[in-house]
């Protein structure tokens, strides 16, 4: 009969193991509490949101670029997951913070791939009419139904990407564990 001895030192690693993989459970992905644009009067979880699914009424078309990823890559995350925690030694929190990190990269990656439906020519033409972040900040709504009598006139800009026109949704993305 074969005799089993260190019990008690089997029990205290695996009990060490555990309480390693429990310090962490969840990480979170995308446009984190508090992502506001610059001027303060938009914040970025709702812009993204509309763009991902978005708003008939209000001429906007669906760019499914967070539901895209999340359906292009999360069958591997469990997998990768279990990866990233053996090479993590089991440290849940150090884990969980790798997989947030390639997630969000996964989502930045999504927004810049992200080429349809195109922008509407009125996008287009504000676009390039309020390149950056500041000039963004001070158009207006008549700014906005001048570029559309100027479409409706004639007047064209280069299609620009959608998604894509200060960079802030982008750099937006964040991860965090609790």
């Amino acid at each position: 009969m074969a005799q089993v001895s260190g019990g008690d030192k089997l029990d205290a690693a695996l009990s060490n193991l555990r309480d390693r993989i429990l310090n962490a459970h969840e990480v979170r992905v995308g446009f984190l509490e508090g992502a506001e644009y610059p001027d303060g009067n938009l914040n970025v979880p709702t812009v993204a949101a509309i763009n991902n699914f978005g708003a008939p009424e209000a001429g906007i078309p669906a760019r499914p670029f967070f539901t895209n990823m999340i359906a292009r890559n999360s069958p591997e995350w469990g997998e990768r997951f279990a990866v990233v925690l053996q090479a993590a030694d089991y440290d849940a929190k150090t884990a969980f913070e790798l997989m947030g990190t390639g997630m969000a990269d996964q989502l930045r990656q999504s927004i810049i791939d992200t080429d349809s439906p195109p922008n509407s020519p009125v996008t287009d033409l504000l676009k390039q009419r309020f390149p950056d972040a500041g000039g963004r900040a001070e158009m207006t709504f008549a700014d906005v139904q001048q570029a559309r009598a100027d479409v409706a006139g004639g007047v064209t800009a280069s299609a620009g990407k959608p998604l894509q026109w200060t960079g802030h949704m982008l750099n937006s993305v964040d991860s965090e564990v609790e």
